[in-house]
């Protein structure tokens, strides 16, 4: 189901960017007729897209166990983005359609990225016990118990229960490095030996 709402709020999002972005490029051509009647065709889909847009970010915020600094950025964003678009759509000022515009842009950004710069945390420097099944549990919890939790059966973020995993050690590895769904890509974040470290506690803690 969490796939489901996941897809679903990136679906609203992008249609709600793009009704955005027709109505500013209208404000800007200068047409307020062709605006109004946009406006006014799009009345109840845009409604329907802007509750759409709430009740599935509200759903993912609620069980994806990975909010941070960045989940609070976007929501300032989005909460200054959309009275500013109210107000510079109806009074036809462009400054704020425009920011309104771009502000919804950086929210998606975020939302990709999880980090209010578009960059993603360089976390291989952060873990570096020597001593491989210390390190694999610091990464662990570090990184995956917030969805998987730390007994492995979680399951925020439609994050799979470990404990019932068949995987072996390689896949366990390839998971790590690949990511899958709302579960980041960790090959080029972490290095080679923590990644089997990763895995190799996945593997031990299932079995304990």
């Amino acid at each position: 189901m969490f796939t489901g709402i996941m897809h679903t709020h990136v679906l609203v999002v992008t249609v709600f960017l793009v009704l955005y972005l027709v109505k500013t490029l209208l404000l800007f051509a200068g047409s307020p007729a062709t605006l109004d009647n946009f406006t006014a065709r799009t009345k109840v889909p845009e409604m329907i897209v802007s509750v759409l847009f709430l009740l599935t970010g509200l759903y993912l915020w609620k069980y994806s166990g990975n909010v941070d600094t960045w989940f609070y950025v976007k929501l300032g964003a989005v909460a200054v983005a959309i009275p500013s678009a109210i107000i510079g759509f109806k009074k036809r000022i462009k400054p704020l359609a425009v920011l309104s515009f771009f502000l919804i842009v950086y929210s998606y950004g975020i939302s990709e990225t999880k980090s209010p710069v578009f960059k993603k945390a360089d976390i291989a420097s952060a873990y570096t016990d020597t001593d491989n099944t210390l390190l694999g549990k610091e990464i662990y919890m570090g990184e995956c118990a917030s969805c998987h939790g730390a007994d492995g059966r979680g399951g925020l973020s439609g994050a799979k229960d470990l404990s019932l995993s068949e995987s072996s050690p390689e896949e366990v590895s390839e998971r790590i490095i690949e990511g899958k769904g709302m579960m980041p890509a960790f090959g080029k974040r972490l290095t080679d030996v923590q990644i089997d470290a990763v895995a190799t506690y996945i593997i031990e803690m299932r079995n304990e």
